[in-house]
């Protein structure tokens, strides 16, 4: 029985009335954040603290949150309860209060008196509940862990030992200060993310998304595999502005797993090559599930060189992919898609228009050097106007459909800005009590000053702590708590946080807690461990790249050119030949000697000349090891064709 149906039959508030509630509210959030987009303040003359934007966003996803997500999750929300009303009226009381009085309050947070500490407290109970009823208990019991950690740290023995703290004065600091609640997570949340959210709700809208998924069918679909490749290609496109590997799987998973299916391939692999694809959207730019932006603060950087950074190593996974997976349908003998199931090219071609959004895009960003949200909120626009003028598959979006994406992208973003504001939590702990620098210090003993063993130890730690959390949540965690211990032995900063990050998104795809493997595997009607097995075969690369990009930034593109050339190419190679060892498979069925060559080959092509001194040379024995096993194989499949000849 739902929380809607406790109440007795009729009773609560009817959906005629909160839904229409509830999308305005939302619609409003994503107004804010786009109006702050283009400085509409300025030409108001508002003279505003960004925290009282903050705060506003956050009140406003709190009610949406009470209104929309009942107390048990996965009940059915028909009527709301009166106590999820009260909750969202008490919810807009307090920080309403804090948005409104905020230059007033800011400055009273240390003397502690009620109306700081008892709004803040209020604050941070009903945003970890929203946070229970939106993602499940994990991240609450992390977030919970950090403050029992912040009231009693200094009961703990040794390095770990923190300050304590007093329980009103915490209580103020996470909801009102710019380094708790109101910081940095949700700073990106509330304007960045707003942003790229509208961008790929109005793709939907508009055909874009439809546009494609049909030329990924065009591009792909008349090649052996062709289904699995047109799932890798749309599962990455749609994946690189989602904001969640699993809603990636399910958004996209309902129609390419029984593609997948129906052409051959075994149901646990036809769901694990979902996963995979859906989990590299979160590593491949421009929005990387919102963690670029969130990374480019952090490191105080330009948001542009985090995407430069990330591209090589996110092309590298998702050739690893495909090349396995291709692989994969030579050795099982599945054909093209049917000639029926691929669009029309003459209908697909007069979507090209939707590209023009995505070059306005790309524009803004890389020449025109604009914020990222006020640069996606321009490529909107452009979008908007394309879709108005041209259409696609004979349809325009009504003015009507254009002002719903409103509401659909605030109600897209509570799960991401309830997230953000949740982890600014961790975020205050950290800096009241000293953790992080112990943590930091903890992890560089450990290590005992070995670059190696305080890679595989943050590896280890940064895929338990990613299981069964968002992929912002797993981001700020990491970024936080392992990245600085990285930087700490000399790692560059960029690589460092791309490593947590690549194995924070690993647990995504890695058992026990595997996802995103596991939605996939109930679409599939697989069986869930097999999936998530079959899933870290396909995702292999990314628990290797990640190591490579720190012990040479090459693949980060930094560097002089020559070596990143060198670089790229023999990484390239190495996967190639990493994924036939794994495919078992290459100009035809691999023995199992040629297996472990092919295998050997390409683990030392992928080691980057840079790693240590000497290391060229692994990567010429890699390399012509590698091309030498693959002219082997060519050879030997030829003459047996041959024989087999009449």
């Amino acid at each position: 029985m739902s929380d809607d149906q406790t109440g007795g039959a009729g009773s609560g508030l009817s959906p005629l009335i909160w839904r229409p509630v509830a999308d305005v509210l939302a619609a409003v959030v994503t107004l804010i954040a786009i109006g702050w987009a283009v400085s509409f303040q300025r030409v108001l003359e508002l003279n505003l603290y960004p925290q009282q934007l903050f705060a506003a966003i956050l009140g406003l996803t709190l009610v949406v949150s009470y209104l929309m997500l009942p107390a048990v999750r996965g009940a059915a929300r028909v009527r709301v309860p009166w106590y999820d009303l009260a909750l969202a009226l008490i919810a807009f009381g307090a920080v309403g209060y804090v948005a409104v009085d905020y230059p007033r309050l800011v400055l009273l947070i240390f003397s502690r008196p009620i109306d700081i500490w008892l709004p803040g407290l209020v604050i941070v109970l009903l945003t970890l509940e929203a946070l229970r009823r939106a993602t499940g208990w994990a991240l609450v019991i992390i977030i919970a862990v950090f403050i029992l950690y912040a009231l009693f740290g200094d009961a703990l023995p040794g390095r770990l030992q923190g300050r304590a703290q007093d329980w009103q004065l915490l209580a103020g600091y996470m909801a009102l200060d710019s380094n708790g609640m109101l910081g940095l997570p949700i700073s990106v949340a509330a304007t960045i993310v707003v942003a790229f959210i509208l961008f790929g709700t109005l793709l939907g809208i508009t055909g874009g998304s439809q546009f494609f998924t049909d030329a990924a069918m065009i591009a792909m679909g008349r090649f052996r595999g062709g289904s699995m490749k047109i799932a890798v290609v749309a599962s990455g496109l749609f994946g690189s502005i989602s904001g969640s590997a699993v809603a990636n799987v399910v958004g996209t998973g309902v129609v390419t797993i029984p593609m997948i299916k129906r052409d051959g391939y075994p149901a646990h692999k036809a769901g694990a090559i979902e996963a995979v694809a859906s989990t590299g959207g979160q590593l491949m730019p421009p929005v990387m599930g919102a963690a670029a932006f969130l990374m480019a603060e952090f490191l105080a950087v330009p948001y542009s060189d985090i995407v430069l950074a990330a591209l090589v190593p996110a092309i590298l996974y998702y050739v690893a992919l495909f090349i396995q997976a291709d692989l994969e349908a030579a050795k099982l003998g599945i054909r093209a898609v049917p000639k029926s199931d691929i669009p029309d090219g003459r209908m697909v071609a007069r979507g090209v228009h939707f590209i023009a959004s995505f070059v306005a895009l790309i524009y803004l960003l890389f020449w025109a050097g604009y914020q990222p949200e006020r640069a996606a909120t321009w490529a909107c626009l452009v979008l908007i106007a394309t879709s108005l003028i041209v259409g696609y598959a004979g349809r325009r979006p009504s003015l009507r459909a254009i002002a719903g994406s409103l509401a659909k992208c605030g109600h897209g973003v509570t799960e991401i800005i309830l997230i953000s504001a949740a982890s600014g939590i961790v975020i205050g702990v950290l800096n009241v009590t000293g953790l992080s620098f112990n943590l930091t210090y903890l992890l560089v003993q450990i290590g005992g000053g070995s670059a190696g063993l305080l890679l595989f130890l943050s590896a280890l730690v940064c895929i338990i702590l990613g299981m069964g959390l968002p992929t912002l949540g797993v981001y700020v965690l990491l970024a936080a708590l392992v990245a600085p211990a990285l930087v700490q032995v000399g790692i560059e900063p960029i690589g460092a946080h791309l490593y947590v990050l690549y194995f924070g998104m690993m647990s995504m795809i890695t058992p026990p807690i595997a996802l995103a493997a596991f939605a996939a595997a109930s679409i599939a009607r697989a069986n869930s461990m097999a999936t998530g097995w079959a899933a870290m075969q396909f995702g292999w690369s990314a628990y290797v790249i990640p190591v490579l990009f720190v012990l040479s930034p090459t693949l980060l593109l930094i560097g002089e050119t020559p070596d990143i050339i060198l670089a790229v190419v023999t990484a390239v190679i190495g996967v190639w030949l990493v994924s036939s060892a794994l495919a078992g498979y290459f100009s035809g069925r691999l023995t199992v000697p040629m297996r472990l060559g092919f295998g050997i080959s390409g683990l030392v092509s992928l080691i980057p000349a840079g790693a240590f001194t000497g290391a060229y040379l692994t990567d010429i024995v890699g390399v012509c090891g590698g091309i030498a096993l693959m002219a082997i194989d060519i050879a030997r499949n030829r003459a047996q064709r041959r024989e087999a000849r009449p």
